[in-house]
């Protein structure tokens, strides 16, 4: 007998809800009802394990098939179904949940693998449809039951014929929404959103045999680690994010306690090495995909990665797109990065060559990363290592030599009580030691641009100086300063063009005022300082220096629309160059003609010349060619 009645909603459940919103995408509905049909499988294959059930031996499974003439979409499965009761329990009110209730009285034989939370799943298809169906049957002795309403405040529910058990959603689409009746977007959503949950999902069923379920019910992810070929993680990596150059390596997580994750995380070959790429990280929970680049999940710096991430023990809020506030979130979150850090490690150790290849592709993610988490520094800050200029990695101790072995740091740290209060008692002002610690800050030299900069590392390499290669512009200045800020009794950085004290002659003074005089009577440049040294490099007869600190804040102003210029530059002449010393018997026009192309040549080694610059550089290079000719 037809009845009819008032879909009760528990206000005190609603009203987050409402609040918060509950879905922001309407493709979302597609995961839901799927994932409450796998649910009424979970829940029926648990009752068999129970012996409340019997296995009939069928396949369990959900099918989805699109109607657009009846402008139908619809869902089935043939799991545990409903009874008349429980329509009217877990579907006529709003936000009391069939899984909430099931997991309660099943609670000591355990429910994993069942998703659902708040009952509020089912009602994500009116964001899509004007009126849903479901025609249900328990696997208990009980009636089938047809229950239908168009998602206002009232609904019909009677008795009907369905064969088998299991439940059927019908969803008629509404004209604004006929998207959803396109099986290549039901295709394409399902494979968002469903591609892993644990049983078969078909999309227009046919039975006839041919049929191919759309997702993978075993994904790579949830096998262990020792049963996992090469060649399945690279073709796990291809099919699910369509990338077909080969990760460079991967980290497989799993772990049982003290909570349940499971995954893996591929380091990607980089397409340009210049730009941190946004990678993809896809969190699921029991299979079922939540969202992509979670971030109270995945750290920031992790996102740079692409992976799948699957933890059933995530607190979800009511539209499963959002995490709750949670210590066990960030738990799970220290365990990933402390993973991903002790695979960077073993990889180093283990296997230099492959690190030191891999370098290019990882060394953005691995600064940015240093940057973002302090603890993720502190774990790799050994193994981070640069390209000198003689294309040889070096770790920074590597690179200016104060690698200590544990035998020298054990026997340092042994320092007695006794002695330290002698060294005390000596009465070793602050001002001395200060000086001291000052005296041991290594400076490291860089450059940025190999090509723009040969000049000043020939004059290096000459001088039998080394250089670290930093030459990302978007990361490496601020990684700089943040060795800087974290070692700043231990290291300096200045960049290759800031000072010329390793590539010094030694012997008498260098200052030469007569040079000084010239330069400045031919350049005319009141905000140019002129100085003179005697280069090691003879054939240099000038080079630009710029102080690193007045550099960096002047880059730093045009980054944010600040600066009002260059910083001042200084013209260092060598007085050990013969064309330089010869400029004293020059004729005043020489003198002012050389001067000038010395200082263009020295432009040209430091930075791109404005256009007003080229063209005196070449009008100079055409007049000594016509002199020669002459």
């Amino acid at each position: 007998m037809k009845r009819e009645g008032n879909i009760k909603i528990s206000s005190e459940n609603m009203m987050p809800i409402i609040k918060k919103w509950l879905y922001s995408d309407k493709d979302i509905f597609l995961r839901e009802i799927v994932a409450n049909g796998i649910d009424a499988i979970t829940k029926y294959k648990k009752l068999i394990d129970l012996g409340e059930a019997t296995d009939d031996g069928a396949e369990y499974c959900v099918k989805i098939s699109v109607d657009k003439n009846a402008k139908t979409l619809t869902v089935e499965d043939n799991g545990i179904g409903m009874t008349e009761e429980e329509v009217e329990n877990y579907i006529t009110r709003i936000a009391f949940s069939g899984a909430s209730d099931f997991l309660a009285k099943y609670e000591k034989a355990g429910g994993d693998g069942i998703i659902g939370h708040f009952g509020l799943g089912f009602y994500s298809a009116y964001m899509v449809s004007e009126n849903v169906e479901i025609f249900t049957k328990s696997y208990k002795d009980a009636p089938a039951v047809h229950w239908e309403s168009d998602g206002n405040s009232t609904y019909s529910i009677e008795e009907c014929e369905k064969e088998g058990r299991g439940t059927k959603i019908v969803m008629h689409i509404s004209d604004e929404e006929k998207e959803f009746l396109d099986e290549n977007i039901i295709r394409t959503l399902l494979k968002k959103y469903c591609s892993f949950m644990q049983y078969n999902i078909y999309l227009s069923y046919k039975g006839d045999g041919k049929d191919k379920p759309i997702n993978d019910t075993t994904p790579l992810y949830t096998k262990n680690p020792k049963d996992c070929t090469d060649e399945e993680y690279k073709k796990f990596y291809t099919d699910t994010f369509m990338d077909f150059n080969e990760p460079l390596f991967w980290v497989h997580l799993n772990m049982d306690y003290p909570f349940r994750l499971k995954g893996i995380l591929y380091f990607p070959k980089t397409r340009n090495k210049l730009e941190l790429e946004r990678g993809m990280v896809k969190l699921y929970c029991n299979q079922v995909f939540i969202a992509d680049n979670i971030k109270e999940v995945i750290p920031e710096f992790l996102m740079l990665l692409n992976g799948v991430i699957d933890c059933p023990d995530i607190p979800l809020n009511v539209s499963r797109s959002f995490l709750q506030n949670d210590r066990q979130v960030q738990k799970i979150s220290k365990h990933i990065t402390k993973k991903v850090a002790d695979k960077l490690i073993a990889l180093f150790k283990n296997d230099r060559a492959k690190y030191e290849e891999c370098w290019g592709d990882i060394a953005n993610f691995i600064k940015f990363g240093c940057i973002k988490d302090n603890d993720f520094y502190e774990k790799v800050k050994d193994i981070i290592i640069y390209k000198d200029l003689d294309g040889k990695y070096r770790s920074l101790s590597e690179y200016y030599g104060t690698e200590e072995n544990a035998a020298e740091k054990s026997a340092e740290g042994e320092k007695t009580a006794d002695a330290e209060n002698k060294e005390s008692a000596e009465g070793e002002n602050k001002e001395e030691k200060k000086e001291e610690k000052k005296s041991e800050i290594k400076t490291v030299y860089y450059v940025t641009d190999e090509l723009q900069q040969a000049q000043y590392i020939k004059m290096f390499k000459d001088a039998g100086l080394n250089a670290m290669v930093c030459d990302n512009s978007y990361i490496d200045p601020h990684f700089i300063t943040f060795l800087e800020y974290k070692s700043p009794d231990k290291v300096k950085f200045a960049r290759i063009d800031a000072a010329v004290d390793g590539a010094l002659m030694e012997g008498d003074s260098a200052d030469d005022s007569v040079i000084v005089d010239i330069f400045k009577e031919a350049l005319g440049d009141d905000k140019l300082t002129i100085k003179t040294e005697r280069l090691k490099n003879q054939s240099v007869p000038a080079i630009i220096n710029v102080d690193e600190i007045m550099r960096r804040y002047s880059e730093m102003g045009q980054i944010y629309g600040m600066s009002e210029g260059d910083p001042a530059r200084t013209l260092v002449v060598n007085i050990a160059n013969p064309i330089v010393a010869s400029l004293k018997d020059a004729d005043a026009e020489k003198q002012k003609f050389v001067a000038n192309q010395i200082y263009l040549l020295a432009l040209l080694s430091f930075k791109k010349l404005s256009n007003e610059e080229q063209n005196k550089l070449i009008e100079n290079d055409l007049k000594m060619l016509s002199d020669y000719i002459k």
